[in-house]
């Protein structure tokens, strides 16, 4: 006898009341995903976190008050945080994305994205994946880079994660790229399970909570450098 997984708890963070209740309304309608709750601001989403216990939030990066990327970094600090966080976005290549990534955040939607690109959002942040597609990914970082140009002091890769192995070091330059566990065992003819215990030693020896900040570290320490950069 197979037993139902329970739904994925999601909450909505988002200052537009029709943006709440659209994607209310497209979540609610897919099955194995249930809306538990709606923020109206970064405040909001801290405390209804606190109170609900989602396993999602689609937190908007601007809201009045209390932003997504501060919100973000309050609702993931805590070291047995288990809540995934999705920014939503109007632009692509907007510069604050990067710092919600860095902040805690899984990936990031785009509000104008599908019922389906929305379903499959939440779904692979639940399962803790990262949604960092190689194209978005360095795009994001390209614009960071331009943004903030001479500012971030890189660390030398030897120096700061001299504790892995090459083959740890081979997953990590992939998972940068934007490939899932699946697909990186593909690419190197291994397990699936052998990546992920990859992913879990390359997580424990760089003291990072998730893939999404393993992603930025390659970036920030120079290990994974953007096209032109």
């Amino acid at each position: 006898m197979t037993t139902t997984p329970p739904p994925i708890r999601v909450l909505i963070a988002d200052d537009q009341m029709m943006v709440r209740q659209g994607f209310t309304v497209l979540l609610n309608a897919e099955p194995g995903i249930e809306v538990v709750g709606q923020a109206v601001d970064g405040l909001d989403a801290v405390a209804k976190v606190a109170e609900l216990a989602p396993d999602v939030v689609l937190m908007d990066i601007r809201m009045p008050g209390l932003g997504g990327i501060e919100a973000t970094r309050r609702v993931t600090a805590p070291p047995d945080a288990a809540v995934k966080v999705l920014i939503l976005t109007t632009f692509d290549l907007d510069e604050y994305v990067y710092e919600a990534l860095r902040a805690g955040a899984a990936g990031f939607l785009l509000k104008d994205a599908s019922a389906a690109e929305l379903a499959h959002a939440v779904r692979v942040v639940a399962a803790g994946e990262a949604l960092l597609a190689p194209n978005i990914t360095k795009r994001l970082i390209a614009e960071f880079s331009r943004v903030t140009a001479g500012s971030v002091v890189r660390t030398p890769v030897g120096q700061r994660a001299a504790g892995l192995t090459e083959r740890e070091t081979e997953v990590l330059v992939l998972i940068a790229q934007g490939l899932s566990n699946g697909e990186i065992a593909e690419r190197l003819v291994v397990a699936e399970q052998t990546v992920k215990t990859h992913v879990g030693r390359i997580l424990g020896k760089l003291g990072l909570r998730d893939r999404t900040q393993a992603a930025v570290f390659a970036y920030e320490t120079g290990l994974v450098r953007p096209a032109g950069y």
